[in-house]
């Protein structure tokens, strides 16, 4: 991302040193055109001489007092100096950045990152306005990151591009407001962790929603959703499901077993649940509750899920390398264009969960496992309330 800024800086500076010897130029040019123009020597033309008489003297001389006792009067309409914002606009019009607002900066400004956005942002009004323009830097950045995404708030779901009705908050807020939300979980467990939970069976839903049917039209993007889990009571896994959609479906990775199951809701009461599974990374050891980070990443209409441990020795804790499943399922279990993400925990107690990263940067390009795509390969599951699901 330095090199990237680095690049956008030079990019800038010799458009700047381009522009500015071009209206310098231009300026020498037509102070030479305004001299000569006329075809005739500079000289000061010759004044006729005027007659005045006394009593239009007297009367001049009384226009003259009155017009002297009025300049005497303290009015802003008789300064001289410009207020400071036209003073500011009339500098920014003629600085050579303003030859830039055609085109090229937005240019130059999509290789900047947020941090670089809002430095721009505190130079002068004018690149403050430019980076918050329709298409401009802050809503290409939002876009960038956040797209195929949905934002739960009061009101209903907002995806990024979507403008609330009523509200005047600018590109750069917008994108400073899914920054902050989307790693974090839906009431009752409001903010970006988890220190408890209260009963048995519980789920938390995170506040990010992914769209399905904005990802399939932009196939080559995808989501990446990531979970740090620092202490753990019992057991907890990671999952979406198409509840929003009017499904009874999920698709949930354990990273204590390394499995990820595909079940489906056949009977609310008495609950009966029905399924497949597949283990794709190595089961941890006896009595071994997971500790360290979890993610999910959804690409092309596939998903993958990724798994590092954390083990603690002494005061420092140690991390494993990044383990996945790799792309082990499709989408075509999920009902509705939305799909969400929670957490469930089997048992109470205390927990230190908390979403650590939202976007588009995964640890590394998973592939496709050849396993999980042959059918054969996944086992059948069944629980319910006399059956729990044990695999």
């Amino acid at each position: 991302m330095a090199t990237r800024a680095a690049k956008a800086m030079g990019m800038m500076a010799a458009a700047l040193d381009r522009l500015s010897m071009k209206a310098s130029g231009k300026r020498t040019h037509e102070a030479v055109s305004t001299s000569t123009s006329a075809g005739v020597p500079s000289e000061k033309p010759l004044l006729k001489r005027r007659r005045v008489s006394a009593s239009s003297q007297g009367g001049s001389s009384k226009r003259r007092a009155g017009a002297s006792a009025a300049a005497t009067a303290a009015t802003p309409q008789a300064a001289t100096r410009p207020c400071p914002a036209e003073a500011t606009d009339r500098d920014e019009s003629a600085s050579p950045l303003a030859f830039l607002a055609a085109g090229p900066y937005l240019g130059i400004a999509s290789y900047l990152d947020a941090a670089d956005l809002c430095r721009s942002d505190a130079t002068c009004r004018l690149l403050r306005s430019l980076n918050n323009l329709n298409t401009g830097p802050w809503h290409c950045l939002g876009d960038d990151t956040y797209y195929g995404m949905e934002l739960d708030m009061v009101g209903g779901f907002q995806s990024f591009g979507q403008a609330r009705a009523g509200n005047s908050e600018n590109w750069k807020a917008r994108w400073d407001l899914f920054r902050r939300a989307t790693p974090s979980f839906s009431a009752p467990f409001a903010g970006k962790e988890i220190l408890h939970v209260d009963s048995s069976d519980e789920v938390a839903y995170c506040r990010c929603r992914l769209r399905t049917d904005l990802l399939a039209r932009q196939p080559d993007r995808g989501i990446y959703v990531e979970v740090d889990v620092t202490a753990n009571a019992d057991n907890l896994s990671l999952a979406v499901v198409d509840f929003e959609g009017g499904g009874r479906s999920s698709v949930t990775f354990s990273p204590e077993t390394g499995a990820v199951l595909r079940e489906c809701k056949v009977r609310e009461s008495p609950r009966a649940i029905e399924g497949t599974y597949i283990h794709l990374l190595p089961p941890a050891g006896t009595g071994q509750r997971f500790q360290g980070t979890m993610g999910l990443y959804l690409k092309g209409g596939h998903l993958a899920f990724f798994r590092r441990w954390r083990s603690a020795t002494g005061k420092q804790a140690k991390q494993s390398a990044w383990e996945t499943t790799g792309f082990c399922t499709d989408l075509k279990w999920a009902r509705g264009d939305r799909l969400s993400l929670c957490l469930a925990f089997r048992d109470n107690g205390p927990y230190r969960v908390a979403m650590s990263k939202v976007g588009t940067e995964v640890p590394f390009t998973p592939k496709p496992s050849a396993e999980a795509y042959q059918e054969s390969r996944w086992s059948r599951l069944y629980g319910d309330d006399d059956h729990p699901l044990a695999i």
